[in-house]
């Protein structure tokens, strides 16, 4: 299957994917014995040669994996942050020997389930808004309730940058007699922050946030914020090409 070149490198651990489009672009690499400059050149590591430097990068070395963390709030979905935040790779450091990159993202106030793979494949199946993979969200949310706010949580809404959201899914699980509530989202799309947009414009104040499914791949159960374990065939398999069912909350 083909891939940018740029990412060819960052999977097989080169360097991060920006740094290995750097190394592209200074003519650092070959594709069949040709100079290759342009980091999305999309090529098929599996049936070219590709050197860094004169030396083949030969076949990857590790295993294809994938797994399921559990992000905790406060945590950044990013390999690294130059401001020194901690990140998802602080998690995982010493613990996994694979290099694995985030497939999504979640805000730093956000929680739940964050899928990390070397499957560059993958990663992109998932990622790509072409492909629409429904997420599921429940959100604690504080504010005085009546149905107007349903209809506009529902929206289309208006996003800062002008962006306007298409209408999603939005159930009530529980309303509370302490104005605190709580929501379940469905969204196609993962504009940054969307959530906390929409409950913004229905006059809404997020409390806390947690990405319980992405397709018909759920968060374990079993999982604590900052735990994480290997996803199944299976599991893989669903999260790619099945809905996500309804699930009482």
């Amino acid at each position: 299957m083909e891939e940018r070149l740029q990412n060819v490198l960052s999977h097989r651990g080169v360097a991060s994917r920006r740094h290995a489009a750097e190394i592209v672009a200074a003519g650092r690499v070959t594709v069949d014995g040709r100079v290759v400059v342009e980091p999305g050149a999309r090529v098929d590591p599996a049936s070219v040669r590709i050197a860094v430097d004169g030396k083949p990068l030969g076949a990857a070395e590790e295993r294809t994996r994938t797994i399921m963390m559990y992000k905790p709030a406060g945590v950044l979905s990013t390999l690294s942050d130059p401001f020194g935040g901690r990140t998802v790779a602080d998690l995982l450091r010493g613990k996994v020997r694979e290099r694995l990159v985030p497939a999504g993202r979640l805000d730093r106030d956000s929680e739940g389930l964050l899928l990390m793979s070397n499957d560059g494949a993958f990663v992109n199946r998932l990622t790509h808004p072409r492909f629409e993979h429904e997420k599921t969200y429940v959100v604690r949310a504080a504010g005085r309730w009546n149905e107007d706010k349903l209809r506009v949580l529902r929206g289309p809404v208006e996003m800062p940058d002008g962006y306007v959201t298409r209408p999603a899914p939005v159930e009530v699980v529980r309303i509370g007699d302490d104005n605190v509530h709580v929501l379940c989202f469905k969204l196609r799309e993962g504009r940054k922050r969307q959530i906390r947009y929409m409950c913004s414009a229905a006059h809404l104040v997020v409390l806390s946030l947690k990405r319980v499914a992405v397709g018909a791949l759920r968060l374990p159960e079993d999982l604590k914020p900052g735990e994480w374990r290997d996803a199944t065939p299976r599991e893989l398999e669903a999260a790619l090409s099945r809905p996500a069912r309804a699930r009482e909350w």
